[in-house]
This record gives structure tokens, C-alpha cells and sequence, in this order.
């Protein structure tokens, strides 16, 4: 075992026990909390244990520092039933592509379907025949750089919440290291920080109220609430994934994680994931918080608890690439022999509790 993989295995068992973040006195008091969902299937399936090898567009959400780790270009898009009964659903899409030798940058954008919410008064509680729906979006652009074993990266983000008459928005900045080593490149660390920005505030027309004149004037006052500003739900990501070769075409890779949350309990998790031939993957995992043995189960957040999760890559042919893309993929696309382009869909669950639980599902074409 080489002195730096000693070094990173150390520092993994001890950061976490310098940096419990945690505080259960100031849970709840963030917002913006659809930063910390995940919308992307397969780390989904991994409850987004794997901090170290995350790649791609999914490395937008989790570790920056991932998202040159692909062979050219990457397409992803998926769609999740979070918490089921609740009616709400997370659309996602992004796109990753490597620039020069060592450069790779990515844009990923989620957005929230809330569903249609009725309208509701004090004098009509049941409703008043008109719905609404929230905006919830947000957009990030990322850029990772590699130095031989070593990747770096750094995303912005825009988050927007509103309404038809209110609106907060803010910027979040997401950084990451990830390190590679191993024989064969299997043994790999990371560590991210993610969601430090700008407060954010609720403003628009929607916060006025109108009472009555306190001096008996006989007629109403609108006053305008000032709305409270709040703070980006910022966390520390740490992981060491390991992948073992039980053959040259049969794999386990096993991921750990600590979450340190700023403003909820910490985190910390384990993963395993079963591949075959790279084109059949299994995966599971578990995720308790730190200081949660004496709540119940509804108490503690709902990431929390079991995931699994399937995968099922296809290599294509570069004549199926140019089906996909258009006819001009031949001269536009150069497909190398040891690296195909692959189109692949992943599914994942999240057991909840309360809700039937976290359906994720998502398509990818790699090339």
C-alpha cells in the first residue's frame, strides 16, 4: 500500500470526526433544499455514496471534480417520482463533453413539477376553483481539470423559486478534488463542498397583506411583509470507492460516505455495487444519520434508509450512433475501437418513510 493511499484512508476515517457539521438546532432553517436531491438514477441507486468516482453529468450534482471522467461526450436525462403520494416530480437533463487534453466542462439544469396546488382563503378553505403551480429550477455550468491522478472542479449554480407573484433567487458554488490510484486505477477518493452562496429572500406582490384601518377609518391598509432571508443548504461530501476484479469481466465495487450538514444531522453510508462485463450493473446501499438512534423513522429525514438500483449499458455500432444523431455523425464523430459510444438506462428506489418511496429513471448516451 503506497504512502498517498494510507494518507487518503487515514484522513477519510478522521476528517469526519473533525468536522460534524451536523447541528439538529438549526434543522430546518435553510432553504433551497431541492440542492440536496438527487436526480440522476444511477447514484441514486448508491444514495449518492459515490462521491469518488462519480463521473459525467452526475458528477455535477455530487463532486465537480468527476465530470471530465468520460470518454468524450455525454447525454443524460432523467425523470424522478420523488415521494410517491405527494405528486411531485424532478425533470433533469444535462450534457458533459471534454475539451482539449485535460478539460471537461458540463451544463445540467432540474426542475420541479409540483403538480397543480389549489387556491385556498380563509373564507373558502376547501378551495377556490383556481390553481397554481410553483417554479422551481436551477441551472448549473461546471468545469473539471485533470493532473495525472488527480481531477479538480468547480461548478456555478442559479437556483430560482417563484411563484406567479413571488420570486427568490441566488448563486451556489460547488467545488471538488477527486484522486485516483491503484494498480489499476481502482482505488478512488473524493471530497467536495458544495451549496455555498448567496442568501436568498422571497420578494414580490404576493407578500402584501390588507387589514383593516387600526384608527376605525372604515376602510383597509395594505402592508407589504418583508420576507425572511435564508441560507443555501451547504454540506461537506467525502468518499473512497474501491472496485475489485473478481474476473476480468466481473466486478465489485464497494463506495463509503460522510455527509457533514450545516444545517441537519450528519450523514454516513455504504454502497456496493455488482458489474458485468460493464453492460449489467447491480447496486445497493444504506444511509443512516450520525445522531439519529433515538427518533423515529418520521422524525429523521426521509434520505435515509435503503437504495437500490439497475443499470444496463449498450454498446452501439458507429453506424446505430449515426441513426441516433443524424446522418452527419461520420464525419463528425470519431468513435475509437476501445471506447464505442454506449447507450444505457438506469433505474433507482429509495425506500421512505412516510410516502411509497423515491422512483428515478434515466437514459444516457455516451460517445
Amino acid at each position: 500500500m503506497t504512502r498517498n493511499l494510507r494518507f487518503l484512508i487515514l484522513l477519510l476515517f478522521i476528517v469526519p470526526s473533525l468536522l460534524f457539521a451536523g447541528n439538529p438546532d438549526r434543522q430546518g432553517e435553510a432553504g433551497a433544499y431541492e440542492l440536496v436531491l438527487n436526480p440522476w438514477a444511477r447514484s441514486a441507486g448508491l444514495h449518492s455514496l459515490n462521491i469518488g468516482s462519480v463521473s459525467g453529468v452526475e458528477a455535477m450534482r455530487m463532486n465537480p471534480a468527476g465530470i471530465g471522467r468520460i470518454g468524450s461526450t455525454e447525454i443524460l436525462l432523467a425523470q424522478t417520482r420523488y415521494l410517491i403520494g405527494a405528486d411531485i416530480n424532478l425533470n433533469a437533463m444535462g450534457f458533459a463533453k471534454k475539451v482539449g487534453k485535460n478539460g471537461a466542462f458540463g451544463v445540467s439544469i432540474m426542475a420541479i413539477d409540483f403538480g397543480d396546488i389549489k387556491v385556498t382563503t380563509d373564507a373558502q378553505p376547501e378551495g377556490t376553483g383556481v390553481t397554481y403551480s410553483p417554479s422551481f429550477f436551477n441551472l448549473g455550468l461546471g468545469y473539471s481539470h485533470s493532473f495525472e491522478k488527480v481531477n479538480v472542479g468547480v461548478l456555478f449554480r442559479v437556483v430560482n423559486e417563484s411563484t406567479s407573484d413571488i420570486n427568490s433567487s441566488g448563486f451556489a458554488l460547488d467545488a471538488g478534488v477527486q484522486y485516483v490510484t491503484g494498480d489499476r486505477d481502482n482505488i478512488k477518493f473524493g471530497i467536495a463542498i458544495r451549496n455555498i452562496g448567496t442568501p436568498m429572500k422571497f420578494k414580490g406582490p404576493g407578500l402584501a397583506t390588507s387589514t383593516e384601518n387600526p384608527d376605525k377609518g372604515g376602510y383597509n391598509l395594505t402592508y407589504s411583509v418583508r420576507g425572511a432571508t435564508y441560507e443555501l443548504p451547504s454540506l461537506l461530501n467525502i468518499g473512497l470507492s474501491i472496485k475489485s476484479y473478481l474476473t476480468d469481466k466481473h466486478t465489485l465495487t464497494f463506495d463509503g460516505g460522510f455527509t457533514a450538514n450545516s444545517f441537519a444531522q450528519d450523514q454516513v453510508g455504504l454502497g456496493v455495487e455488482y458489474a458485468f462485463n460493464n453492460k449489467f450493473m447491480l447496486r445497493g446501499a444504506y444511509k443512516l444519520e450520525v445522531s439519529a438512534a433515538s427518533e423515529t423513522r418520521i422524525e429523521a429525514s426521509v434520505d435515509n434508509g435503503p437504495s437500490f438500483g439497475a443499470s444496463l449499458d449498450i454498446p452501439l455500432k458507429k453506424k446505430d450512433l449515426s441513426d441516433i444523431l443524424g446522418d452527419d455523425t461520420d464525419t463528425e464523430v470519431k468513435v475509437e475501437k476501445k471506447n464505442p459510444p454506449r447507450f444505457g438506462v438506469d433505474y433507482a428506489y429509495k425506500l421512505t418513510n412516510p410516502f411509497g418511496g423515491i422512483h428515478t429513471l434515466g437514459i444516457r448516451l455516451n460517445f
